[in-house]
């Protein structure tokens, strides 16, 4: 099977990329990426694959990218924008890329006769749920203009699928962690943070009590979802990929070992994310395996990755979290 990642120098493209290498069923795999979220050292275990093939180009740009789906049998669709004030700064820019990129890679498939997507889609979209867990037909409430610009593109994709008999799977992935997680971000994912901060003798930052849950998923779990949204007979289906099993912030703090500081809790963000996955269990016959504590430790174990990437301090993370008031108050 011929394969196609767009952002696959990403945080969870890069351990897709790594996943396919090994796979049997794979015989070639192209990436498309524009290294800006992404980097090319996340591809340091597969680069030199007889397999992979990489080509820096930019969804937004069809006549760049249209090409490379000529014989690919299935696209996994990763690249997006994604991070929360910078999507009300600059909401053109992420409807640009998550929503019109989104139909360069449809539009490219549809030319090159491409049957499949699989796409990373958000759980963002249900913005504050009303209740919890979280089931795929509940109600969608997005909040800013990437939770927006994400449901949008599934929707499109709904829409191509039905118009021009593609199948798609869309995964509404919840809180990802592991390594290679971006660090070049206050607004994204805390995991980055705390090692920088941990590997700098820097006392945790938390944002209000910290008793807020999360649903922690591994990025490795949730690769082996996307494998197998793969199969043949998985299509047209909308799933939640998550543990299932919330966790607070502390709890997190307390796996990773070290002291705490405090700054107000931020407006528009949720008290829990609670994923229902049973429709994952069902369909895809998959089921998370790696637990917080495990995946945690595995990620420490690894964190020479992060000995570089900016530090993350108390006042800098004040200064930026002013955003978070301002737009989302």
């Amino acid at each position: 099977m011929k394969v196609l990642i767009t952002g696959g120098a990403g945080f969870v493209g890069s351990h897709l990329t790594d996943f396919l290498v090994k796979s049997k069923k794979i015989s070639k795999i192209i990436i498309l990426d524009n290294i800006k979220d992404g980097s090319l050292k996340n591809l340091k275990n597969s680069i030199n694959s007889k397999k992979l093939k990489f080509y820096k180009c930019d969804i937004n740009k069809f006549k760049n990218i249209e090409t490379k789906f000529k014989s690919v049998d299935l696209v996994y669709h990763l690249a997006a924008l994604s991070d929360v004030v910078p999507s009300i700064e600059e909401p053109i820019d992420y409807l640009q890329s998550n929503i019109m990129g989104t139909v360069n890679v449809l539009e490219s498939m549809r030319k090159h006769n491409v049957k499949k997507i699989i796409y990373a889609a958000s759980s963002s979209c249900y913005g504050i749920p009303k209740k919890t867990p979280t089931k795929e037909e509940d109600s969608i409430n997005t909040m800013y203009p990437y939770a927006l610009s994400k449901n949008l593109g599934e929707q499109i994709i709904q829409h191509w699928a039905k118009t021009y008999k593609i199948f798609y799977v869309s995964l509404r992935l919840f809180n990802v962690y592991g390594t290679r997680s971006r660090t070049n971000s206050a607004y994204g994912a805390a995991l980055g943070v705390f090692i920088k901060q941990k590997l700098s003798n820097y006392p945790f930052t938390i944002i209000g009590s910290g008793k807020q849950k999360r649903d922690f998923i591994h990025v490795n779990d949730v690769v082996e979802a996307f494998f197998a949204a793969s199969k043949k007979n998985v299509k047209n289906k909308i799933i939640n990929i998550g543990s299932g099993k919330p966790r607070s912030i502390l709890e997190m703090v307390k796996i990773l070992r070290g002291k705490m500081t405090f700054i107000p809790k931020r407006p528009g963000e949720p008290d829990i994310t609670h994923a229902d996955i049973r429709r994952a269990k069902k369909i895809l016959k998959w089921k998370p395996k790696i637990s917080l504590e495990i995946g945690l430790n595995d990620v420490l174990k690894n964190s020479s990755y992060w000995k570089k990437s900016p530090l993350w301090t108390k006042s800098k993370i004040k200064k930026v979290t002013k955003n978070w008031f301002k737009y989302l108050n």
